[in-house]
């Protein structure tokens, strides 16, 4: 059991930044799309097969070269985009593009059927090199935003939320929670697609989402009560995150309709439903003075500031 944990935490601390998380967000006035259903960020029943994905990841694991590192591409989703080398990660992005024509196939499949491993160091070292693969992922939907590519850049998203999900159901809890880091890496794609002047209203999108996006209540092996508290967490995080999101453009869409403003309060928008903080149980925190307001969850009981987020908005016309 010892080795099993050690590992687990290993994992989540790869999985989530260590910097905190404030994020600031410009953002600008967007109505929700029509049709209802335009943008949706799991691929669409009718487009899935019935291959199975899992030979498909295997197939891009092997292609990852022996000593690839995925330092560059983590210093890149770090760079503003107005500052992002596009030429550098273009080519780079080309150089990889069988990586992510072989993700593209596998997110379209109904299920991956990832094989059971008694070894617990033989399953993270596994995961560790599939969870590589979501940073291409992230890189291609940085670069799509760049260039307003933001049709594409939903599509991406699509890719990277179906292999997390795909990851996270795998056979252990370990799978589940590298499928709930790789499901945020995405999220902070998303924070800068929201940001976009021209990008579209994704409220529908993430309420499409399920939830918990990934289970792990079911998986907890340890009688622990704070191992599966910690667990339980986890999963929570990244619905938060998917919440917090919405909210965001909750929040844009209720500008589109009411002169670019800020509402004074949450409960002052009835366009569409406002989600509450599914870790608290209750509304997020809100504030608003003028064009910029503060959206922030804090850290529950027990839990440490890295358990806690907060947005601070900005609006333009």
């Amino acid at each position: 059991m010892k080795r099993v944990f050690i590992c687990i935490i290993i994992l989540l601390l790869a999985a989530v930044p260590v910097d905190g998380f404030t994020v600031e967000l410009t953002l600008h006035p967007a109505k929700a799309p029509e049709p209802a259903q335009k943008y949706q960020l799991l691929p669409k029943a009718d487009e899935q097969s019935d291959v199975d994905a899992a030979p498909l990841y295997e197939k891009a694991v092997q292609l990852l070269p022996e000593d690839f590192q995925t330092d560059q591409i983590s210093q890149w989703l770090k760079t503003p985009p107005a500052k992002l080398p596009r030429q550098q990660v273009q080519s780079t992005l080309q150089q990889f593009k069988p990586i992510l024509q072989f993700l593209e196939q596998a997110a379209k499949c109904k299920q991956c059927d990832l094989p059971y491993m008694d070894d617990d160091d033989t399953i993270s070292q596994n995961l560790r090199k599939y969870r590589r693969l979501v940073f291409f992922l992230a890189l291609q939907m940085r670069f799509q935003i760049t260039q307003g590519q933001f049709d594409k850049a939903i599509g991406t998203a699509q890719t990277g939320f179906a292999m997390a999900k795909h990851i996270g159901e795998g056979p252990t809890l370990i799978h589940g929670m590298i499928g709930v880091g790789m499901g945020s890496i995405i999220c902070r794609q998303l924070e800068q697609f929201v940001q976009g002047p021209n990008a579209p209203n994704l409220y529908r999108a993430l309420r499409g989402l399920p939830r918990p996006f990934i289970d792990l209540t079911e998986r907890s092996e340890f009688e622990d009560r704070d191992i599966r508290e910690s667990t339980h967490l986890l999963m929570n995080r990244l619905d938060r995150h998917v919440a917090a999101l919405q909210c965001v453009e909750a929040l844009r869409l209720y500008a589109a309709v009411h002169d670019g403003k800020f509402p004074k309060e949450l409960s002052i928008i009835t366009e569409v439903p406002v989600p509450s903080d599914p870790v608290m149980q209750k509304p997020f925190v809100y504030r608003c003075t003028g064009s910029d307001a503060v959206l922030e969850a804090p850290a529950p009981e027990g839990a440490t500031e890295r358990d806690a987020m907060r947005y601070e908005l900005n609006l333009k016309e």
